[in-house]
């Protein structure tokens, strides 16, 4: 196949079309602007960027063009890549593509919109969502709140701090009963709870998670609960190996107990391997810690009730 009509695929066949062609769906839900999520079966997962242009595969490094999709796909060699590609030129896709109407650019900075939003407090939506709906003690809220790691979002949802390691604030996870995303124009590092100082470094995959190990564990004080907000960025294992690399330090992978959280453990992983950090893996029983919170209060009501009969 001559350049012009390697370019000529390239231009007319986007990773979308490829997948869509292949039998995968599109996870509206977990998609954004830039990085549309597709799904087939259980654990597949296809993350397309670049305006359809790139792909990666957030459960392992494989990533590319549409030509490395093909191959990952089940082409034998980049020759039936190209064969297979050219027999989508034209390829209408059998649903709507995949849409969805860019955020306004906010007028204001991410300091000054957190700044805007007042901190949670005893009675307040969003202290009833963490303590009632996510089950958190009333001392973790106050703890977290009090470190300046929380704000209360729209409609009682929370909004959780990531910040650098010199304090400044890069975005925030937005976590409600009916909203999950991150501040629009933030950026993710990791959620911090705890002294920055810490031996001890649990990493998990959401704040929620984060707070609820710190309640299960009572705050320990020789810990520091972070969270990657549910990705992993060059910001966050920048981060992660700073922290490594300080000496005597333990990294706890505290990520969710399914494969994602068994694929981000193996990162935690190496990182310290390279940095001669220390390594404990930390599953909850159930999928993530806040469930494991939930049922750990819920037996200690029923043990209560019970020693009160």
């Amino acid at each position: 196949m001559e350049k012009h009509e390697i370019e000529t695929l390239r231009e007319k066949v986007t990773c979308a079309i490829v997948l869509e062609a292949a039998g995968w769906k599109v996870d509206l839900k977990e998609s954004t602007r830039r990085a549309v999520k597709f799904r087939r079966g259980e654990g597949e997962i296809i993350i397309v960027i670049h305006d359809g242009r790139g792909w990666f595969d957030p459960l392992s490094p494989k990533k590319g063009d549409i030509f490395d999709l093909a191959e990952h796909l089940g082409a034998d060699g980049f020759v039936a890549a190209c064969d297979q590609l050219a027999g989508l030129v034209g390829f209408v896709p059998s649903q709507p593509a995949w849409t969805r109407p860019a955020r306004p650019v906010p007028a204001a900075s991410i300091s000054e919109r957190w700044q805007r939003r007042v901190k949670p407090r005893p009675g307040s939506a969003t202290w009833r969502y963490l303590t009632s709906e996510r089950a958190l003690p009333d001392d973790v809220v106050a703890h977290a709140t009090a470190a300046d790691c929380l704000r209360e979002g729209p409609h009682g949802s929370m909004w959780a701090a990531h910040r650098s390691a010199n304090g400044a604030l890069t975005g925030w996870e937005e976590r409600g009963s009916a909203w999950r995303g991150f501040a629009t124009d933030g950026a993710k590092e990791l959620f911090r709870l705890g002294p920055a100082s810490a031996e001890r470094i649990c990493v998990t995959e959401a704040a929620i998670d984060a707070m609820s190990l710190a309640a299960i564990e009572v705050l320990r004080a020789d810990t520091l609960y972070v969270s990657t907000g549910g990705g992993w960025s060059p910001l966050t294992d920048d981060a992660l190996r700073r922290i490594a690399a300080r000496g005597d330090v333990t990294l706890v992978a505290a990520t969710d107990n399914n494969r994602q959280g068994d694929i981000y453990a193996e990162r935690i992983r190496a990182i310290a391997a390279e940095t001669g950090a220390g390594y404990v893996r930390s599953r909850p029983r159930a999928d993530d810690w806040n469930e494991d919170l939930k049922t750990l209060l819920a037996r200690f009501s029923a043990h209560r009730l019970a020693a009160l009969a």
